[in-house]
């Protein structure tokens, strides 16, 4: 994995599961990380193992669903580092829980709210302060439900079919921009998100994973991985790109 030195980083979502692990990897690999997230107690825990492992990080309180908090989230990290080059758009919620004809109008709207509109906020922010330095990459978290239905999951799926339609759509714009954008569409992945949703229960754990071919859960380092590989210059030909790293579940 290439060097991030004197590169800067904002990661949304960053409190626990996928985007505290990528925020872990720039920083293990010389870039100073603003997290955010709207749980202060995790994000600043994250944000201080980071600086305990010598790392440079910080953490502000975000909602990405509120532009106020999105523009203050990216003027912040150009006020505390002096640049931006590279953002994972991750903040996510759970979704569903209902069939379209039951779900309730304020589960449909905070789903889009967070996963969808909030990628658009954090892109409409992060991509003229990307391009002010000169250039970067950013990455979307999107999901194995970006790719296929899932029952009982419409503003899911819905956000996340949304978040490769909206990567594509950017990417174009600023393809000769210096700004590459992309996407990473996770299988399940180690998160409080996730634990939460099993609830510890090894049954539905072991269910779950058997869902993906490869046998098991992702650990969030694992996407983590995908994420700065895709920010790299080793992914200097791909824009608008849906990685899947869904250990085989969409393949199915």
């Amino acid at each position: 994995m290439p060097s991030f030195d004197g590169k800067v980083a904002i990661i949304t979502g960053a409190a626990n599961g996928i985007g505290q692990a990528t925020a872990a990897a720039f920083a293990s690999r010389g870039a100073s990380v603003l997290l955010a997230d709207i749980d202060v107690e995790r994000g600043e825990a994250a944000a201080a193992r980071i600086t305990d492992d010598r790392g440079t990080a910080s953490f502000i309180r975000a909602d990405v669903s509120n532009s106020a908090d999105v523009k203050a989230m990216v003027d912040a990290a150009v006020e505390r580092y002096g640049r931006l080059d590279y953002a994972h758009n991750n903040a996510g919620i759970v979704g569903g829980g209902a069939t379209v004809v039951d779900m309730p109008e304020e589960t449909w709207n905070q789903g889009i709210g967070v996963m969808l509109t909030g990628v658009f906020l954090c892109l409409k922010y992060e991509i003229p302060a990307i391009l002010e330095q000169g250039g970067g990459a950013i990455v979307n978290t999107s999901s194995g439900a970006g790719i296929i239905g899932f029952p009982t999951m419409a503003n899911y799926v819905a956000a996340k079919h949304g978040v490769i339609g909206l990567t594509k759509t950017a990417a174009l714009e600023y393809a000769t921009s210096g700004i590459r954008i992309n996407a990473v569409c996770p299988g399940t992945a180690r998160s409080k998100m996730v634990d939460d949703w099993i609830g510890g229960d090894p049954a539905k754990e072991a269910e779950v994973a058997a869902l993906h071919p490869i046998g098991r859960i992702a650990e969030a380092e694992e996407i983590a991985n995908a994420v700065l590989w895709l920010c790299s210059d080793a992914a200097s030909f791909m824009i608008g790109h849906a990685m899947v790293v869904d250990g085989g579940y969409t393949i199915q």
